[in-house]
Formats: C-alpha cells, structure tokens, sequence
C-alpha cells in the first residue's frame, strides 16, 4: 500500500513553517550573543524562567541529551544565572532554578526578540488564537 503524496498546498505550508523556525533562531542567536550566551543556554534560561526544573525535563523538554543539559547548566551556574535546588518533592533529584540575575537576563533577552513579536503584532487577537490553537493540534497539545 503506498502513501499518499502531501498536496502542493502541504509543501508550501512546510516550507513556510522552516522558514519561520530558522527565522526565529538565528535571531534567538544573535539575541542570546548579545548577553554573552549561546542559543542553547538560552533557551535553557527561557524554560527555566517558566519554573525550575529537573534536569532530566529541561533535557527532554528540548529533545537534547542529558549530558548536555548538564554542561549547559553547569556554565548557566558559573556565570550565577542559575542554581541546582533539591526538588521539594523528592530530595534525591535536583532542579536547576533562575537566579534573579537569570530572571533579569531571561527577560532582557524574551524582550529584545522582534522577530516573532512584529509580524504576529500584524495578526488579530482572533487570528493570532487561531494560529495558536492549529500549532497546539499540529504538536499534540490540545486545550
């Protein structure tokens, strides 16, 4: 039984969405170099800047090996953005947690991001849900 071939329709809406993904990363990169930072410590300070988090999670979070959270975090730590805690929960495991230095430097960065911020500012508040709840179904995180 073969497959059926994605419609034209479905390979400009793929190749709108990489365009707006490597959009977003090279600015996130230039923005995260702007505070001395790598994309990847980055985002690890935006996630945490959620809440605090195992390490484990902030590693499957951003679909990365754990090792690498590790040495992201250890460099995060150094720099005093962030810190390990034990987990309430379960004092075994540790969670890394912003500083309020991380805090500051996490929405210094989220606010000099324009790129996501001005074309969506084009949308309506109805388009912009819209758009929201189609991404949501497209990743498997229904409401």
């Amino acid at each position: 039984m073969s497959t059926p071939r994605p419609d034209p329709l479905t390979f400009e809406v793929v190749d709108l969405i990489g365009s707006v993904v490597a959009r977003y990363h090279e600015e996130y990169d230039r923005a995260a170099a702007q505070h001395s930072l790598t994309g990847a410590q980055a985002r690890v300070l935006a996630l945490l800047a959620i809440e605090p988090l195992p390490m484990r999670q902030v590693a499957r979070t951003l679909k990365c090996e754990p090792s690498n959270v590790t040495g992201i975090v250890d460099r995060l730590e150094a720099r005093g953005l962030v810190e390990r805690r034990p987990d309430p929960a379960d004092r075994r495991v540790k969670v890394a947690a912003m500083t309020v230095t991380g805090a500051r430097t996490a929405r210094l960065l989220r606010d000099s991001l324009g790129f996501a911020r001005e074309p969506l500012a084009e949308l309506s508040r109805a388009e912009r849900t819209t758009l929201r709840d189609l991404l949501q179904r497209m990743v498997g995180e229904q409401q």
